[in-house]
């Protein structure tokens, strides 16, 4: 490493956020990211551990993470970056958005404050891209095999970049306007801009991939017409449907699902023109969030940005402890209190508190009826008389995502020849995850066709 006693002499530096008076006048990027002094000194920090658990433990992808950071800390900027590009397809999103589950399972974050790796990654992939270092893998060589990715979300990115830099044709099938998923619908620029998706997505295409938008696979063309068109099809389609609640009043005019109103601000945000339906408006209103997710926070930060008048998010589980319990050493992923920069904004979290119905006047909610909860183990129960109300003008419904059930009942429904050259990628595989497993997804899914075709 650079330095073995490093992480003694010198202080974690944690990213400096603009004011929150400034931010909440725009949906710009948050974080300010560490400058390139600041990212040398802090690569300095990462001990010589012998079992880097950041590695072999915590990160999905494996990025080998001491060895990027020690390239860094001897000023090898350029194998760094081949290092971070070995198992990492995108790490300048994954830089933005992954909780870094890397940095909990740093060896110093036993006793001491963790490593930077986060912030390392995305230095040195940004100082790859100001240096023209990061470039179109044009494979020399053509296969001939036609491949099919279903969706262009972070799966189905990394998929069709390794297929196509194996040699392959492939085409890319989107059913939105725009193409990254939900990393262009759904996570807000304050968190991710979109040009860093879109960057991405040019050098794909330099690469030839082939994209087709505004197709529907279920519904333009079918699973069973792609895999008898092509030499392969990577289904990875997501996960698109929320969880409900099925309690009285969940017919009022003013409940939505949250990726509504999320992908309504990002399409605003990139000028994408959506069909004739009436926004979602949160100016002005009450507003409260069912379910204590990163998607709720999404909310909490986009209808602060919006002009409501407040906002509350109220969480079925009960609230966190500040500190790891004897159940949750190290280096699992410490399942403690998490405060956003959107919650640093403003807005008031409840904890167990379960939503039991919706009430309102002329068809439109105005309250939701709640009750708190007394946990034990796993299990709850409602506290009698502890019943109140919340006023609501507007309620986000944020409680996950139910597993896709589409590839599922395509293999059910159809002639088991058509099974063998579907394999599947992402959340449509595993269920509502994070970005960062996505890509390993995608990339895994990449090796097993590999392994069909040859």
């Amino acid at each position: 490493m650079g330095s073995a006693d490093g992480f003694l002499r010198i202080a974690r530096v944690e990213t400096a956020c603009r004011s929150i008076s400034t931010r909440l006048t725009d949906f710009n990027q948050v974080k300010r990211d560490l400058t390139e002094q600041q990212i040398a000194e802090q690569s300095q920090r990462c001990m010589d551990c012998g079992v880097p658990f950041c590695h072999m433990y915590g990160c999905p992808l494996g990025n080998r993470i001491p060895d990027y950071i020690d390239a860094v800390a001897h000023g090898h900027w350029q194998e760094a970056l081949h290092v971070l590009h070995a198992t990492n397809n995108f790490p300048e999103i994954t830089g933005h958005v992954c909780p870094a589950l890397c940095e909990a399972s740093c060896t110093l974050a036993v006793h001491f404050d963790a490593t930077t790796c986060q912030q390392i990654e995305l230095r040195i992939v940004e100082h790859g891209w100001e240096q023209g270092w990061i470039t179109p893998q044009i494979p020399s060589v053509t296969t001939g095999k036609r491949i099919a990715v279903v969706g262009s979300g972070p799966a189905g990115l990394a998929s069709a970049q390794q297929l196509r830099r194996s040699g392959h044709e492939v085409v890319v099938f989107e059913r939105s306007a725009r193409l990254g998923g939900l990393l262009t619908y759904g996570i807000p620029p304050f968190k991710l801009e979109k040009w860093i998706v879109q960057r991405r997505i040019e050098q794909l295409r330099s690469e030839q991939v082939i994209f087709e938008t505004k197709v529907h696979v279920g519904t333009d063309l079918s699973l069973g017409y792609l895999a008898q068109k092509f030499d392969a099809v990577v289904y990875a389609g997501g996960t698109p449907i929320p969880r409900d609640l099925e309690i009285p009043g969940r017919g009022l005019a003013g409940i939505h699902f949250a990726l509504k109103l999320l992908g309504q601000q990002q399409a605003e945000d990139i000028s994408d023109h959506q069909p004739a339906v009436k926004p979602i408006n949160p100016q002005g209103k009450h507003v409260v969030v069912i379910g204590g997710g990163d998607t709720g926070s999404d909310c909490i930060g986009t209808v602060l940005r919006k002009g409501c008048a407040s906002v509350t998010q109220i969480e079925l589980l009960p609230e966190p402890p500040t500190e790891r319990t004897l159940d949750n050493p190290w280096p699992q992923w410490p399942r403690t209190l998490k405060t956003t920069t959107s919650h640093e904004e403003g807005g008031v979290r409840m904890w167990s508190i379960g939503t039991v119905g919706f009430s309102g006047s002329d068809g439109h909610v105005s309250a939701v009826q709640c009750v708190k909860l007394a946990w034990t183990g796993n299990s709850y129960r409602k506290i009698a008389g502890s019943e109140f109300t919340l006023k609501a003008d507007l309620v986000l419904l944020s409680m996950g995502f139910l597993p896709n059930r589409q590839i599922a009942e395509f293999l059910e429904d159809t002639d088991e020849r058509f099974h063998r050259n579907i394999f599947c990628a992402g959340d449509a595989q595993n269920g509502p995850s994070l970005v960062v497993r996505a890509i390993n997804s995608g990339r895994m899914c990449a090796q097993e066709v590999e392994a069909f075709l040859s």
